[in-house]
């Protein structure tokens, strides 16, 4: 019988799961391996002090940011559907 609310521990999935992504992001930006010394992007010298600072640093600091606020913009949508429609 539908009652239009979300099946008990639903609430808490979408938050498991929302918590489990963001922590998958953060994962997958931890540098590894050697840094470059040259932007992959735009290619302008990576300074010495970022390459000794951020193990497997790839981009200049310009480049990052620009990479962050597309990051932060696209992890803003729920990928598993909105939380009002959850609750139905």
């Amino acid at each position: 019988m539908a009652s239009g609310w979300a099946a008990e521990g639903a609430v808490q999935e979408q938050i498991d799961s929302t918590v489990n992504d963001g922590i998958e992001r953060v994962r997958q930006s931890l540098g590894q391996g050697e840094s470059a010394t040259e932007c992959e992007l735009c290619g302008e010298p990576i300074p010495e002090a970022r390459r000794q600072a951020l193990k497997g640093v790839h981009y200049c600091v310009a480049c990052q940011e620009n990479i962050d606020k597309q990051q932060q913009t696209s992890s803003l949508y729920n990928r598993r559907g909105s939380k009002d429609s959850q609750l139905r």
